[in-house]
């Protein structure tokens, strides 16, 4: 009785060609999950520090000089042009801040929102960067898997007709071969769904803490530095 091995060793060349790319899907899906469960995982958990920190420390400038000790969280980014785009608005003088005051009048509430946005956007494209391939892999490597399959079928349909047997001897190691690519694109596939589930919900989790951090920075240059 053939091993897996041998079976794998005498399919045709088109199957062996799916199963290469096959493999290759998985390999890289692999990576990605890898890579992504570190990265979101380090991303979560340094927000939550963060947060604490901020909440704790109440002074932007102490916080601005501590951000290094959250590289990974994407609220530091937010923090950072957030910040930066405040401490433009503080320098220009009396065109825009008069006494230390921003003038909402002027748009400086609307920059540091704007800025808030723009790099929400960025990290958001960071944070669900290659995610796209796991959908990808999880929605084409089944029907890649199926198309080895079917060449498979055929060519064991051909066979038969060669020999003109059509005994269970004669049909059976053919039709094993052929289903090894179906159940490769299955194995391929599963994970990544998974991941790109998985990973999806997380970053949605990361996203609503970034809006919710926009706005209560947003309230706090508001009732802090604008005019009454």
């Amino acid at each position: 009785m053939p091993t897996n091995l041998g079976i794998l060793a005498t399919t045709g060349i088109i199957v062996k060609i799916v199963l290469l790319i096959l493999l290759f899907f998985s390999v890289v899906s692999w990576a990605i999950i890898f890579f992504k469960f570190l990265q979101v995982h380090r991303a979560n958990n340094e927000s939550e520090r963060f947060i604490d920190f901020f909440w704790k420390t109440k002074r932007f400038d102490a916080i601005n000089s501590q951000l290094d000790r959250f590289a990974n969280s994407p609220l530091t980014v937010l923090f950072s042009e957030a910040y930066g785009e405040l401490k433009k608005l503080m320098e220009k003088g009396d065109e825009q801040v008069e006494h230390n005051v921003i003038s909402t009048d002027l748009g400086g509430i609307d920059n540091i929102a704007r800025a808030l946005r723009r790099a929400t956007t960025s990290e958001i494209t960071r944070l669900e960067k290659y995610l796209t391939f796991l959908a990808t892999t999880g929605s084409t490597a089944p029907f890649i898997g199926l198309f080895g399959t079917v060449w498979g079928i055929m060519t064991s349909f051909k066979g038969i007709g060669e020999t003109g047997s059509a005994s269970l001897a004669v049909v059976a190691p053919g039709i094993a071969e052929a289903l090894i690519a179906t159940a490769i694109g299955l194995v391929a596939a599963i994970p990544a769904v998974m991941g790109y589930n998985h990973f999806q919900h997380k970053i949605k989790v990361l996203i609503a803490e970034m809006d919710s951090f926009s706005t209560e920075f947003l309230n706090i240059v508001q009732r802090t530095f604008a005019k009454k």
